[in-house]
């Protein structure tokens, strides 16, 4: 098995619907900047999927399972046998002494510039090949719209490297020659009109060849092994979560690995809408944010270090469980960090908590002013506290201080409310290892480097110092 891929058979063991298409919704803005008003009006990245295997092993009836299941989404089929090239009138004279499963049989330069464009947002419009003459049809195309999903499906779809890197799930069909050759057969000679005896020949001389020298090495760039292709649901049933999951993930989560941003329910929903309505009352402001950073906060323990451990229950039975990492602590940005203090206390007994200000001298963040932390935290893992993650300046001035005492980048948990993209930007790019949690991302900074749509100044309104405060 390729090292990295998964085989579900552990487990348990022609697209022919209407495949839905159209344009994706708009994308978040990178930066206040006339670019970056552009970049909001940009439609999304669209999710593709690489699918291969032998001729015959069951690829497009797993492509029509996986489109089935997506049916909140709108999903495109690409088949590769689409962009076969078409062969010339001497070639046509020897129809029979031509490789259709070789490399070179394909344009692959049509291919690529049909998912890119795709993949940019953009229509194409696919050539249609016939299959009896062996050539494509010079009037007709098929319109294929930008969409969320875009499905390619092909033997020879992971060769070519250039293909590979535009896919973001690959998934190999593995199925056993024999039944990928009465399938071939069956295919062959009541869809494509030809004979038995020139399946078996063309199969002999030409795909079994093929299939060994360059589909089955290509198992090894696969991310997901299907065994019996259609006929196993559990596996196909997994991908499609895995999908949605994906789908529903921020942009800047596929980009940063270390980028997690908690579940949204109707409930999370709520809350920020009061938190961010400007008529809210500071005692609601306070209850729901309070509320809102105790998920924050537990959803930050979860990215910590767990060791095994086995207690005996009052049954007198054994339960094997986990325990929690030992050395941690939480360090607040003064002071709107401080507003995190009560919950990670809440959830963590006699956590240590230290203090960074940093002095923000027309929000560049660059002059410490005050620091306490505990003298061991180069052997903790850090819990880093603000609710919102701005232009990301003052954090990477925390974060470097931290790193100056000793604490790897790797152990530090950034927690927020809401994060702006080019705070995220911002500290991702300088310390990629270490994890942003965050219950929020919203669309961009204004030109006064204010999140919008956010919250306001977070401080003054959970400590009751802002202008409008008559109390």
């Amino acid at each position: 098995m390729p090292e990295g891929a998964i085989s579900i058979d552990y487990v348990m063991e022609k697209a022919s619907g209407p495949h839905f298409s159209g344009l994706r919704i708009d994308g978040a803005a990178s930066s206040p900047s006339a670019s970056a008003v552009a970049d909001v009006n940009a439609p999304k990245q669209p999710f593709v999927i690489g699918v291969s295997g032998g001729t015959a092993s069951g690829k497009t009836t797993v492509c029509d399972m996986i489109i089935q299941q997506l049916h909140d989404h709108r999903v495109v089929l690409v088949n590769q046998d689409s962009f076969y090239r078409g062969l010339t009138p001497e070639e046509s004279k020897r129809v029979h002494e031509y490789n259709f499963d070789h490399p070179d049989a394909f344009d692959t330069e049509q291919l690529l510039d049909c998912i890119k464009t795709l993949k940019s947002g953009q229509s194409y419009q696919v050539p249609i090949y016939d299959f009896k003459n062996h050539r494509r049809c010079s009037d007709s195309f098929r319109q294929v719209n930008a969409s969320d999903v875009i499905i390619l499906e092909g033997i020879l779809v992971f060769h070519d490297q250039r293909v590979r890197n535009l896919m973001n799930l690959k998934i190999f069909v593995d199925t056993d020659a024999d039944v990928r050759l009465a399938r071939r057969i069956r295919r062959d000679t009541v869809e494509r009109g030809r004979d038995v005896n020139s399946v078996l020949e063309q199969y002999a001389k030409f795909v079994k060849p093929a299939f060994d020298d360059f589909v089955l090495p290509s198992k090894k760039y696969a991310d997901v092994i299907i065994p019996r292709g259609g006929d196993n649901h559990v596996a196909i049933d997994l991908i499609v979560q895995h999908i949605h999951t994906k789908l529903g993930q921020h942009d800047l989560c596929k980009i940063y690995p270390h980028v997690y941003v908690i579940q949204s329910t109707f409930q999370i929903r709520g809350m920020h809408t009061l938190i961010r309505d400007r008529e809210i009352s500071k005692h609601d402001f306070v209850f729901y944010s309070d509320r809102l950073i105790r998920l924050v906060v537990e959803h930050g323990l979860g990215h910590l270090p767990f060791t095994e451990k086995q207690v005996v229950t009052p049954t007198a039975s054994l339960y094997t469980g986990v325990d929690f990492c030992k050395k941690l602590c939480g360090v607040s940005i003064v002071r709107s960090g401080e507003s995190m203090e009560n919950a990670l206390r809440a959830c963590c007994k006699g956590i240590k908590i230290g203090k960074i200000l940093i002095h923000r001298d027309g929000d560049n963040g660059k002059q410490l002013i005050y620091e306490k932390l505990p003298k061991d935290i180069s052997e903790r893992h850090v819990l880093l506290l603000d609710p919102v993650l701005a232009t990301g300046n003052s954090a990477n001035q925390a974060i470097e201080l931290l790193i100056q005492k000793g604490v790897p980048e790797s152990h530090i948990i950034f927690l927020n409310l809401i994060s702006a993209p080019e705070g995220i930007h911002c500290v991702c790019k300088r310390f990629p290892s270490l994890k942003i949690v965050t219950s929020e991302i919203d669309v961009a900074l204004n030109e006064e480097f204010r999140v919008i749509p956010g919250m306001g100044e977070f401080g003054d309104r959970y400590f009751g110092t802002d202008d409008d405060d008559d109390g």
